[in-house]
């Protein structure tokens, strides 16, 4: 064989390489991790350490299906975790005047969904960045989370409203239950529906969604509801669990949904990604933290290489887009 024919022999090679990577790059990392979390600690394959991975990325996770959404249109919503302490302040409150608890429930989602709408309206109405706006809305709703009891939490919640926080059949945490088959629903939403086509569209290019016919601000908008109803949903389903409504809870929660999304493959210049990268970047985030907590290792250490990992990932992701 000539060096012509080496040198296309060899390319070809390279290139199944690259579509491989390209492919499951995000599970081979996913697989490692398990690895490494098996030799490090025996305890970290064991059921209830598992159960205990999923009951952790239920909050972040369900946070970050509505992040993805926003991004996936060239979004940011800072305002996740001011939302998710609103909504369970709201909702411990109005269970303690003794509402019913579907009610309260109801309620607090309309809540969310309402303040989303509002951060989608002032960014596509007023074209106000999505980062500032939504940064107005992080200190507003943190504000008013503070402000509904002076600071103080919320305590002598409905056993009824408790029992959303536990477990089914003694062992699967029903919030993480539902971060999964939401993570299901959301999935078959963006890969298999006109809706979902049409928000890659804007992502990949707005200008050209807007000849083509599609409502980009109403779009855009929609995303920003979504990302308002799954933080109200993680905040009413955090106070369950914790039995108490937590003015401070979800601080700095906005930034690990932006890296579990970013972790997951989608880009941040939108059109790209998806939900099944959101899911298992959860999973990669809550894997590292749990393996740290097994080892006995300062929060300061997970810092760094949470870090570390989101910067080899984003790397990753860009060599192989560029090669590609």
């Amino acid at each position: 064989m000539d060096k012509s024919g080496i040198q296309i022999g060899y390319q070809n090679k390279e290139s199944k390489v690259l579509n491989f990577l390209k492919k499951y790059n995000l599970f081979l990392i996913f697989i490692i991790f398990v690895i490494i979390g098996g030799l490090v600690s025996d305890k970290f394959l064991t059921v209830q350490n598992i159960f205990n991975i999923f009951q952790q990325s239920a909050f972040i996770g369900l946070v970050s299906i509505g992040m993805t959404f926003v991004i996936l249109v060239a979004g940011i919503d800072l305002s996740v975790g001011s939302i998710l302490a609103l909504s369970g302040m709201i909702v411990s409150l109005l269970l303690t005047s003794s509402m019913h608890p579907i009610i309260a429930i109801i309620l607090t989602l309309l809540v969310g969904m309402i303040l989303g709408f509002i951060s989608g309206f002032v960014t596509t109405k007023f074209m106000v960045p999505a980062f500032v706006a939504t940064l107005a809305m992080m200190i507003t709703a943190r504000g008013l989370a503070l402000l509904t009891t002076d600071g103080q939490p919320v305590y002598n919640l409905p056993e009824s409203f408790e029992a959303l926080g536990g477990n089914l059949f003694g062992k699967l945490p029903i919030p993480a239950l539902i971060w999964i088959l939401l993570t299901i629903l959301s999935f078959i939403v963006l890969k298999y529906t006109t809706f979902g086509r049409k928000l890659y569209a804007v992502g990949g290019n707005e200008e050209s969604a807007r000849l083509s016919g599609i409502s980009v601000k109403k779009y855009v908008t929609i995303t920003f509801v979504i990302s308002g109803f799954t933080s109200a949903l993680a905040g009413i389903l955090m106070a369950a669990w914790l039995s108490v409504g937590q003015p401070t809870a979800g601080q700095s929660l906005e930034l690990d949904a932006i890296a579990a999304v970013v972790i997951g493959g989608t880009s941040l210049f939108g059109g790209k990604g998806g939900m099944g990268g959101t899911f298992i970047g959860v999973l990669i985030m809550s894997m590292i933290i749990n393996i740290f907590n097994l080892l006995g290792l300062s929060s300061y250490y997970q810092s760094i290489f949470m870090g570390i990992i989101i910067i080899l990932a984003l790397i990753l992701n860009q060599y192989i887009a560029n090669r590609k």
